[in-house]
This record gives structure tokens, sequence and C-alpha cells, in this order.
């Protein structure tokens, strides 16, 4: 029996976690087999968005697809960011030049010696074009790039070829067309081998969240390093980023008793070194493989940076060594083999296996490796996937699709391509590039736009059978779903936006805000614009609020947050002091009977920082180590200055 829709609406929106999912919706979960899976390709990238639910149409999702680099997407919005791609560029100048083209996974390795994505996540539309040239002059010479794959990347490729990504389930509390998914990565290789169990391991993985109080500015709950956690890690063009995560999540009342989960970070570290070649790309160490050493100033840099990165990246790892021991999972991202060795070559003390069971790759797209590129993909990862479809229009379409296929090619209808008026044509020129300045949050020029091609406020969004158009048919919907709050605040009270609109899905655009200052943009616009411009009810935005009261709650936010961290510095400080008053007491107790204390005499520099650590958490420990290093580092500045 189906429950009431308005608890399964309220259920669905917020973001559902894997491992604390509702007890209701895990005691009523069953298995869906391979033959009910939905298919998402490997390469899409899923939302990252902090509290979204990703609907995915897989009649869609077949329907758009590029035949020169055989992939295909989930709508004319992913194709058009593949066409700017590096390896569509790559395969249309090597199609020109009568050269094979590449699919994805080959041309994944023949860059895999590159460390660095030409143009960049995080660059500029400028850097990209400088991108397509710098690519095509780094191809020439791919015959000579190594093209030896990682074991432990490809024991799981073999293992997962042919496999979904996700594993789907079903609830007698949620409508027959809403499937959940789940990351197959995030099952062990045995639950992987038992489909029919994968609901008892999922009940197994279920972790209670901590709730966060702090009377005494310390949380409560279990010590973080203590609790089930995952290390994640990704290395690759001289950046590196490592993250242990709990996953148990913390549960944070805010102002007027509304609580929000929130990742808790164990423990984290990013290092940046110069170790690429420049216009030339690529790692120095490749460059001296495939071409001698070079004997200039910047290769002599980029080696000795390389060696100062692998010495920091395995320092780092042994310091954390047992709390990566104790992890559930390892995520791990690294690219070529100049950064597979750092991770998995053997060296002294090494705990890093490529066999480890525990490994894993990322199962979608990732970017430039940072501790916020990180955090997207936890979110990412453990986040579960809620697809709406019709099972039996489904189907119904594979049976007529395996019914045209069987007909002899005579007999079969040919494709034909949908004919689009001049006017379908022009809105969805206008849909990709209103979207792309609200992705951007280019307010001026989206108004401008707007204005200069006599676009009203209501423009709605083609094709409108899209996913994301049908999530996001209007600007307003498409503004908060990015949880961009200045554009809906300009939208808002500046074009005089109509809030009260809904999706295909039934909701208003506050209903897709993800984030608290979304939220509070759409109540100033309501202080702002009054109470009788919309019906602000009907709209689901709570009371109004003035830009001062929220600026003011953030900053007490702030300096309530800065005054527990004092506290809590003040509080280890007067331990230390204590201790060490202690310690000298002993001492002086010990010299006084007419002894010494040997330890006194002849501890070691570890030994003493050893001792000063004892009794603190892994977090004191790390924030210590910091410390002294930074002071170290100063003194050494200081040294040079002085011989200068």
């Amino acid at each position: 029996m189906v429950a009431d829709t308005p608890w399964v609406e309220e259920l669905l929106k917020r973001p559902l976690y894997a491992f604390d999912l509702p007890q209701e919706l895990l005691s009523t979960l069953a298995t869906k087999g391979e033959e009910h899976s939905i298919s998402l390709p490997d390469h899409v990238e899923s939302s990252s968005e902090p509290l979204d639910v990703t609907a995915v149409d897989p009649a869609i999702a077949t329907s758009t697809s590029c035949a020169l680099c055989k992939v295909s997407f989930l709508n004319v919005q992913e194709q058009r960011v593949h066409v700017r791609s590096d390896h569509h560029r790559y395969n249309i100048k090597s199609q020109l030049r009568g050269n094979p083209t590449l699919d994805e996974v080959q041309f994944n390795k023949a860059i895999g010696e590159l460390d660095e994505s030409i143009s960049g996540s995080e660059s500029s539309e400028e850097e990209e074009e400088e991108g397509g040239d710098q690519l095509s002059t780094l191809l020439k010479k791919q015959a000579k790039i190594s093209q030896d794959t990682e074991e432990a990347e490809e024991r799981t490729d073999k293992k997962a070829a042919g496999k979904n990504p996700l594993f789907w389930f079903s609830s007698s509390v949620l409508p027959s067309n809403i499937s959940l998914g789940i990351y197959r990565a995030l099952f062990s290789t045995v639950e992987q081998d038992e489909p029919k169990h994968l609901v008892d391991s999922l009940r197994k993985k279920q972790v209670s969240p901590i709730h966060v109080q702090r009377p005494n500015g310390q949380p409560q709950g279990l010590p973080a390093a203590s609790s089930p956690h995952i290390f994640m890690c990704m290395i690759g063009g001289g950046h590196f980023a490592a993250m242990l995560v709990s996953l148990a999540p913390e549960i944070h009342r805010k102002q007027g008793g509304i609580e929000e989960r929130q990742a808790r970070v164990i423990a984290h570290k990013t290092f940046h070194r110069y170790t690429t070649r420049r216009k030339q790309g690529g790692s120095q160490s490749a460059s001296d493989a495939a071409r001698g050493a070079a004997h200039s100033a910047g290769s002599s840099l980029r080696r000795y940076n390389e060696a100062a990165l692998e010495k920091e990246i395995r320092e780092l790892m042994r310091d954390w060594k047992q709390m990566i021991d104790d992890a559930q999972l390892l995520f791990i991202r690294a690219t070529g083999n100049t950064n597979r060795k750092i991770l998995f070559g053997q060296y002294e003390g090494q705990f890093l296996r490529q066999n480890d069971p525990r490994i894993r790759g990322f199962p979608f797209s990732t970017r430039r490796a940072t501790q916020g590129e990180l955090m997207r993909c936890f979110k990412e990862l453990t986040r579960v996937k809620v697809s709406q479809i019709d099972e039996a229009a489904l189907a119904a379409a594979e049976a007529k699709q395996r019914a045209e296929a069987a007909k002899p090619p005579t007999q079969r209808p040919q494709p034909q391509k949908p004919k689009l008026s001049k006017e379908d044509e022009e809105t969805i020129l206008h849909t990709s590039q209103i979207q792309a300045l609200i992705r951007r949050s280019k307010i001026p020029a989206m108004m401008s736009y707007l204005s200069k091609n006599t676009i009203p406020p209501s423009f709605t969004f083609r094709p409108s059978d899209s996913p994301q158009n049908f999530r996001c048919p209007t600007l307003l919907h498409f503004a908060a779903n990015l949880n961009s709050a200045s554009v809906v605040l300009a939208l808002l009270t500046k074009l005089g936006t109509d809030p009260t609109v809904t999706n295909g899905e039934g909701r208003t655009p506050f209903e897709l805000a993800g984030d608290r200052a979304t939220r509070d943009a759409f109540r100033i616009a309501r202080h702002e614009l009054g109470e009788s411009k919309w019906d602000w009810d009907a709209a689901k935005v709570p009371t109004a609020v003035s830009k001062a009261e929220v600026d003011s709650r953030a900053q007490n936010e702030r300096k309530t947050a800065e005054q527990e961290e004092s506290n809590r510095r003040k509080a280890e400080l007067d331990r230390l002091k204590k201790e060490e008053a202690a310690r000298a007491a002993s001492q002086l107790e010990a010299r006084k009977a007419g002894g010494r204390t040997l330890g006194a005499l002849e501890k070691t520099a570890s030994e003493k920082r050893e001792e000063e650590m004892r009794g603190m958490t892994p977090e004191m420990r790390m924030r210590l180590e910091r410390e002294r290093r930074a002071r170290a580092a100063e003194e050494r500045l200081r040294r040079m200055q002085g011989n200068q």
C-alpha cells in the first residue's frame, strides 16, 4: 500500500543519504533486477548541488549522442558541453587529417601521462580555446605515451564490464514509477556478487547521525576517528587532495530549530607543486623517460618538486596509516604512471597496495584535485538517486524496439529527424544562452540579453521534455536549483519573476533551493516587494526577513564559531600548561630524591613531540603538526634572508 502523496513528497524533498535512510523506507526496500536497471552513462556527471534529487528519464538518455566520439548524453545541454571538450576537438582534427578517432576510454589512456586537463574545469573559456590547440600538439606523439593500465582499475573494470554503476531499489511506500539508485562502488565485492542480499547489506551499513551540541565547546557523539569512515584521494598535474570523512553525518541545529545535515571530515590535506610542463604539458619525469633528461632551470625545478611532492604525500600517508587501515573503502584517482608510482610504488613502509579489495575508482567524472572537489564527490557517492519512470511504458517501448529489430532491414522504418520551426530553434538558442549566463551568475549580462531580445521574465525553457527543463522550466527554477542566491534575488526584485509557477513535479522555485543563502534570497525578496506582490504562501516562501537581519545573523554565527574555537584553543593551552607543570614538578622531586630521570636526559625530539601530543585527538595532532611545520619554515626563510 502506497503512502499518502504529501508524505512521499516530503520524503523526497530533501536528498536521501545512503547511510542514514528513514526507517519506514529502509524496511520496505526491495532490489530491482538488472533487467529493470536504469541506464546512466558513466561519463555523465550527476548534479553536485547540495539538496537536489536527480530524476532520470531513460527514454531521453539515449536520444542524443556523438557518433564521432561514440558517447551518448542525457540531454542537448550535455551534448553541447561535449562539443567544446578536448576529446571532441581532438577527434575532429584527427578526422580531418584522415587519422582514426578515439573513443572515451582510448582518449583517456592517451592523455594519461599529461596529468592534468588542458582546459581545466576551473579555467575560463579563453583558456579552453588555448587548451584545444595545446592538446593537438601534445597528442602528435601519442604513440610514445605509455599505454600501461593500472592493475586495480583494470580489475575493477573487468568485473564491472557491462554492469550498471548503480544498484536500483523499489519501495512499497513509494509510487511504482519511482526507483532509488545507490552506487555499486559503496558495496564490497562480496556484497556485489550477492544481489539478493543487497537490502540486508544496506541495512547493516546504516549509521546513526551525531547531534552536535556544544555546551562546553565540544561536540557530543562518537569520536571522529572511531566512527565508520572512508578514505578519498586524488592526484594529478601536481595537485594532491586527500580526505578522511566519517559516514556518520553531523546534525547541526540552526536558529529557528532548523536541523541541517553536514558531512563530518576527520582529516583533510592538499598539496600543490609545480610539476607539469606548461605549454607542452605532461610531467617532467614522463618527458625525461621519453626524450632524455633536460638541463634547463625549469626542468630541474620540476624534478625537485616531483620529489618533494612524493615525499610530502608519503609522509602524510604514514601519519594517516592507522585511520586508512580502519577505513571501510578507499576511493582513489591517480592518472598516469608517475602518480600511480607515488601511491603504489614500492618503498619502505608502503601500505597502499593495488590488490587491496577496498580500493575503488570514482564512478563518474571528476575535476581538479581540491578539497572542494573531494567533498562534491563524497556527496555524489552517498546521495541516493531518485528516478521517476513508467516501467510499463518502458517495457512496451522495449518490446516494440525488439520487434522492429527483428524485421529485415528493408522493412524497418527509416528514422526521421524532427523538423523544428524557426521559432522553436530561436527558443532553444535563447534557452542555452540564458542558462549559460545564470550558471556563471552574470546578472547584468543576463538582464541585457533579456532586454535586447524582448524576452519576458516568464520565459519557459525548451525543449520542455528534457530532464533539466522538466525540473527547471523557468529562469527562477533554474537559478534556485543552482543555489545562485544573487541571481534569484535579481530575478525577483529587478525583473519581477513569478515565484508561484510550478515545474513538472509540481514544485515551486523555492522548493528547489538547496542552501540557506538561496532560501534567504526568497525571504529578502518577500520583505522588499511586500506581501501584496505575490501569493508568497502559494510559492512556499517562509516569513519575510530583511537583508540586515540576514547579515546580522551570519555575523553572530561567525562570532559564535570564533568564540567556540577560541575557547577550545584556550582549554587546550591550559591543559598543556598543566601537564608541563606536573612534569616539571615530577622531575624536581626526582632530583631532590638524589636521582635523575633518564627520560629527561635522553628523550629524543620525536619522543618529546609524541609526549606533547599524548591524549590529543587526530585533528588536534594534525593542527599542532601544521603549526610546528609553519614555524620551521619561517625560521628557514629568516636564515636564508640573513645569509643574503
